[in-house]
């Protein structure tokens, strides 16, 4: 059982970032954009149960919970705060989840060089993005690769915060581009 060890504020308003001291997930990060997306997750679908949650993402030692606007922060983080602590510890849970996660680079339908690429861009990524998504309990998850478009997914805070769209994903495309020029990004 999670204990809370502070909770942040995130450039997004309407998420709220959970530390806690011990960890959910071993590096494994888990996205929900509804409630029925969760139904197979505990901590997640306990989090949809509260009203106004409409996103949550969790990965080791925090969580971001992303409400619809409509709630007040101070009510909101006591109710939500409980099932947090209830939640289950990263050991049996990371292992399940790692057997489900779906990996973009095995996709049957890519050619050598675009594994290639889609390795390359993963590591850039993983590297030099989601470290910062991460700290502003966002993350970003690669869906594939398909000809000159590279499909990604927003996860957490930066689900729905305005500059995702604008200065990240520019910011994203142009990092993209020094593996291959013609390539377009785009969030799904």
């Amino acid at each position: 059982m999670p204990k809370i060890a502070e909770i942040e504020s995130t450039p997004n308003p309407n998420a709220m970032k959970f530390v806690l001291k011990e960890p959910l997930t071993w590096g494994l990060s888990r996205s929900f954009d509804s409630a029925d997306a969760a139904k197979d997750d505990t901590l997640a679908s306990a989090l949809f149960a509260i009203p106004h949650v409409i996103n949550v993402l969790y990965v080791d030692k925090w969580i971001t919970v992303t409400q619809d606007g409509k709630g007040a922060w101070p009510e909101l983080l006591r109710e939500l705060a409980k099932p947090i602590r209830e939640a289950p510890a990263a050991a049996e849970e990371s292992e399940a989840i790692a057997s489900s996660d779906t990996d973009p680079l095995a996709d049957e339908t890519l050619s050598d060089l675009d594994r290639s690429k889609l390795e390359r861009i993963i590591e850039m990524l993983n590297e030099q993005v989601r470290p910062f998504l991460q700290g502003d309990g966002g993350d970003l998850h690669v869906i594939g690769l398909e000809g000159k478009t590279l499909k990604v997914h927003y996860q957490g805070a930066c689900g729905s915060c305005p500059s995702s769209l604008t200065a990240t994903l520019s910011g994203i495309e142009s990092l993209v581009r020094t593996v291959d020029p013609e390539l377009e990004v785009i969030p799904v």
